[in-house]
């Protein structure tokens, strides 16, 4: 239960903050051998990060008639990392990516990026400059955070940035993308444990609940602090993650 909890408060925090969940999911299974980190329970996570996006932004989906357009082009941008997710799903080449020498680079070389992009007083916002050139841009560039260490979230934010958006747009832009790729990564992951005919225990449950509260807790408070302070924190942090996780891969 403790390793759950753990696992729980790992997914929701790190799932919508600029710094890597799968990263940090896989370091703490590699370094902690934890056996609970099995497919039911990544599964359960996951699904407690969708149902607190969901909740989170509520309102926006339940007025999804005033905001079909802006549905659409969340749709449209994450078409990219769903397609190309499921390839290297099937292939087995994302087994290939999971390794302490990618993360260590991938979280360096990105927080760099996001540093650069936060660097300008930019103008834009999600209610009238997201059309869908910059849908499709963000959608590709997201692409990349397949590579773990990247972050989906941080890399859309990057992105974001990138095309002029504000701090907190860019943020809310990355929450809203991160719905039809929570969905899709739930989706699959149920549809597998039903075929393997792996039954739920009190573990899963504690997991989509622990999950959810974490998410939900990290997205409002996420959205709070950026509204005053820069991304720097984060990246000072993958800094120095990375600088740690390259000196002991290359030990």
């Amino acid at each position: 239960m403790i390793e759950t909890l753990i696992l729980s408060i790992v997914q929701g925090i790190t799932e919508f903050l600029p710094i890597s969940s799968s990263s940090h999911l896989i370091l703490i299974s590699k370094f902690t051998n934890y056996h609970a980190q099995s497919l039911s329970i990544d599964v359960s996570l996951h699904v407690g990060s969708f149902i607190a996006i969901l909740t989170y932004f509520r309102k926006d989906i339940f007025n999804f008639v005033s905001n079909k357009d802006l549905f659409l082009k969340i749709i449209v941008s994450s078409i990219p990392i769903i397609l190309i997710g499921f390839v290297l799903v099937k292939t087995g080449l994302i087994e290939k990516l999971r390794n302490i020498q990618a993360i260590g680079w991938t979280t360096i070389i990105f927080g760099l990026l996001l540093y650069i992009s936060d660097k300008f007083k930019l103008t834009k916002n999600i209610e009238y400059n997201f059309d869908y050139k910059s849908a499709i841009i963000i959608g590709i560039i997201q692409v990349v955070s397949l590579i773990p260490g990247v972050s989906r979230s941080g890399i859309s934010i990057t992105a974001a940035r990138f095309l002029n958006f504000k701090r907190v747009d860019s943020a809310k832009i990355s929450f809203l993308l991160s719905i039809p790729t929570l969905g899709a990564v739930s989706i699959y992951g149920v549809s597998n444990i039903v075929s393997s005919n792996v039954s739920f225990s009190i573990l899963n449950i504690s997991a989509i609940v622990l999950s959810f509260i974490f998410s939900l807790i990290t997205i409002k408070y996420f959205i709070e602090y950026i509204k005053n302070f820069s991304l720097n924190l984060f990246v000072y942090y993958r800094v120095i993650l990375g600088v740690i996780l390259l000196y002991f891969a290359y030990l």
